[in-house]
């Protein structure tokens, strides 16, 4: 038997622990993001329809004084965050592309999980040891995909069986409640198994597939979806995911959702819940609309894709709320514009 000394367990934490040098860098970095106004700043840069904005602009938003707000942004400068050019009068601030990503999952996956701990819950996209509590599954996952056989004749029993076990192990993963796991499964099967068949050829019209894609899928893109919904009703069919799925809707964009479908968000447990981003989905749609996921979404020929920069309303005030929804309101219009006849796109359809 081998006895390891202090020195032998001194060198197993060194060959895991991050280098001095570099934690001393990361430090440095942290320390300049770690200011509520910063914060703000960052924020508010990062999800610029342009990608950039001024002082001048981060001043009536924060509602402090220009100098300040410079002060602020040279210390995001110095530590590499930022750069900045000056146009004429004005000076423009941007996220440095080294940091587009790390800023993207700090304000996208970090700082929500960061915020709900806060507020007493559960970080989003965690386990919540509930899974293990529902017992044996397996008879209800087999009834759940003897059903979905029963009525896709289109596609073969094994495949509804793998589908349906493959969704359920998806949504356990990301947590929530247990309870729901199994009606939230047959739901979320249903709708892959729809995506796969309507990515076959076939001779009846199709209608147009959006595919609303955020990190989360607990905020913007159930809200754009929602709003889709709500104009198009059943001209257009409305998908959305995420590429790390929290394990419930922010509490922040419920009430809307509900007046949006006119229905309870809580009595309807399948109709708004966060699912993970499938490869059937992207095939499927005609339009990917990706919000802050930067490259989880595949790209597939054939499809159209575009990228919207809106705020996360999981990070925002009742007011930057509103102002989302108005903004994904906005966008939605002019996408459904182009996917519908002109006399039709703007009629609000209902909720399906």
């Amino acid at each position: 038997m081998s006895i390891q000394g202090p020195d032998s367990g001194r060198a197993s934490a060194e060959a895991h622990a991050i280098g001095a040098d570099a934690a001393t860098d990361l430090a440095a970095t942290l320390k300049a993001i770690a200011d509520p106004l910063r914060l703000r700043m960052l924020s508010a840069i990062a999800t610029s329809p342009t990608g950039e904005t001024t002082a001048g602009e981060l001043a009536t938003l924060t509602a402090v004084s220009q100098p300040t707000v410079s002060h602020h942004l040279k210390v995001l400068r110095d530590v590499g965050l930022l750069t900045s050019d000056r146009r004429g009068t004005w000076v423009w601030y941007r996220i440095a592309p080294a940091y587009r990503g790390a800023v993207t999952t700090l304000l996208d996956r970090f700082a929500p999980a960061a915020v709900d701990v806060h507020a007493g819950g559960t970080p989003t996209g965690t386990a919540h040891g509930e899974v293990a509590e529902l017992g044996n599954v397996d008879p209800a996952l087999d009834r759940v995909a003897a059903s979905l056989a029963e009525r896709f004749t289109g596609t073969p029993e094994r495949e509804c069986y793998r589908v349906v076990r493959e969704s359920y192990t998806a949504l356990a993963r990301r947590g929530g409640n247990a309870a729901h796991l199994v009606p939230l499964t047959e739901h979320f099967a249903r709708q892959r198994i729809v995506d796969a068949e309507r990515t076959q050829p076939t001779g009846a019209e199709r209608k147009p597939q959006v595919l609303f894609v955020c990190v989360a899928n607990a905020g913007r893109s159930q809200l754009a979806a929602a709003l889709m919904e709500h104009y198009a009703g059943d001209r257009v069919v409305v998908r959305s995911a995420g590429s790390a799925p929290a394990s419930d809707v922010h509490a922040a964009v419920r009430s809307i959702l509900g007046e949006l479908t006119a229905t309870a968000v809580d009595d309807e447990v399948t109709r708004f819940y966060p699912k993970p981003l499938t490869d059937d989905a992207v095939r499927a749609a005609d339009v990917v609309v990706t919000m802050g996921c930067g490259d989880a979404c595949p790209v597939l020929p054939g499809k159209r894709y575009e990228n919207w920069i809106v705020g996360d309303p999981a990070l925002a005030s009742p007011a930057g709320v509103a102002a989302i929804r108005d903004e994904l309101d906005r966008r939605v219009r002019g996408l459904l514009a182009a996917l519908l006849p002109a006399e039709d796109a703007l009629t609000p359809g209902g909720a399906r």
